[in-house]
């Protein structure tokens, strides 16, 4: 048992080594929270919050939580959400540094909370540019990128807070009075997103699919989505570093390098310098004049439809699938297979033409390999083969409306 600000919370194999590269215990993750609490729990706390849990370690594949468990303490709230598939949850709101130290006794490492205050489930609060790289696209073409996001921002009179992602993108986080929907809020990420593309043309893209987006900056916007989280501020992300999702200063954004942050790193720099997110909660601004500008560019393009009667769109590229499965390991060593087997082909491809998809199962997340034959002679292409892994994530589920009810 810890004492946190006089509540006790219970820790559970406290000396369990979490990150074996870093050296550091379950214990030594809960004081981590515990050094940079002002600035975690300004981007989370009073959030439904989805449970990510690594309980087999940062190697395996956490799985999500979105109920809160049963026996949670009385410091813990609770909010329940709507899903677009008729189901609900009530999820976890953590308040305090307390809730901080339960959550990660859980085995969650990165926080998860929605856009949304428990007060309010159906108006955002947050809009959230996540700026995600495409395989050979580095971090000057990021930092460029980001910089042409606060220019759009602060066109339409907003203010953008930058942070690491903890992996290799960047996040910006805005906030916003809470009088517009998830479509509204969503419409005016999509909005911005494709302002910087037409302003950083080939630095940065909008396009939804992964194929079309070539070596460039995707501004992922349907983050805003309802059901969508992202790791908030001073997360600890599962890399064998322990790297941190970080808060910074503008000014810093060109110099700093987001593997500087880890969770050796960051609490000296909290100490030293707080928190540069300090005044996001007072820099609360208007969707006006994004949604002013969606007007002006009228509807984005959307993909032609397939000609089969599925309904579903058509890609505009050539497309082959190479393998399903459970795990990205495994997705790695069945593309390294195809490598092998089709060394030609292989050679001719760019970075960004190997595509592996993290895709959202029931409780955890699969993924998908898929290979863009663009650069490849049409005459050479090899193709649509057996798929060397077809794994089914909704095998045995369940639920309104869901594959089994179909």
């Amino acid at each position: 048992m810890i004492d946190v600000d006089g509540v006790e919370v219970r820790v559970s194999s406290p000396d369990k080594v979490v990150f074996p590269d870093a050296g550091l215990t379950k214990l030594d993750v809960v004081n981590y929270y515990l050094s940079v609490a002002p600035g975690a729990l300004r981007g989370a706390a009073g959030r439904p919050m989805v449970l990510k849990r690594f309980v087999k370690g940062i190697d395996q594949e956490a799985f999500f939580q979105k109920r809160v468990p049963e026996n949670h303490p009385d410091y813990i709230d609770t909010a329940t959400l709507h899903y677009a598939r008729g189901t609900s949850a009530e999820e976890a709101v953590i308040r305090d540094a307390a809730g901080l130290a339960w959550v990660v006794n859980l085995g969650c490492l990165d926080l998860n909370p929605h856009p949304v205050r428990a007060e309010d489930l159906d108006h955002p609060d947050e809009l959230r540019i996540d700026l995600d790289p495409m395989p050979g696209v580095d971090w000057s073409q990021i930092v460029d990128v980001a910089f042409v996001a606060r220019e759009v921002l602060d066109d339409v009179g907003l203010v953008g807070w930058p942070k690491t992602s903890g992996s290799r993108g960047l996040h910006i986080l805005v906030r916003i009075a809470p009088e517009w929907d998830f479509r509204d809020v969503r419409l005016a990420a999509e909005t911005l997103a494709r302002e910087v593309e037409n302003r950083a043309p080939g630095l940065a893209t909008a396009r939804w699919w992964k194929e079309e987006r070539g070596e460039s900056v995707f501004v992922d916007f349907n983050q805003n989505a309802k059901d969508r989280t992202v790791a908030s501020a001073y997360s600890i992300r599962p890399l064998p570093d322990a790297r941190v999702s970080t808060p910074l200063d503008w000014d810093e954004v060109r110099e700093r390098r987001p593997e500087e942050f880890t969770a050796l790193t960051v609490p000296a720099r909290f100490a030293e310098l707080g928190d540069p997110h300090a005044g996001i909660d007072d820099a609360v601004g208007t969707l006006d004049g994004l949604l002013a500008l969606a007007k002006e560019l009228g509807p984005a393009e959307k993909p032609p439809r397939g000609s089969d009667g599925s309904g579903r769109r058509a890609s505009t590229m050539p497309l082959i699938e190479i393998a399903r499965t459970k795990t990205k390991p495994e997705a790695t060593e069945l593309l390294e297979q195809w490598r092998s087997a089709n060394p030609e082909v292989a050679a001719q491809l760019h970075p960004a033409d190997v595509l592996i998809d993290g895709m959202r199962g029931s409780s955890s997340l699969w993924y998908r390999v898929r290979i863009n034959l663009q650069h490849v002679p049409e005459a050479s292409r090899p193709e649509q083969g057996e798929l060397l892994a077809d794994y089914d994530p909704w095998a045995g589920k369940s639920w309104p409306g869901g594959p089994s009810e179909r």
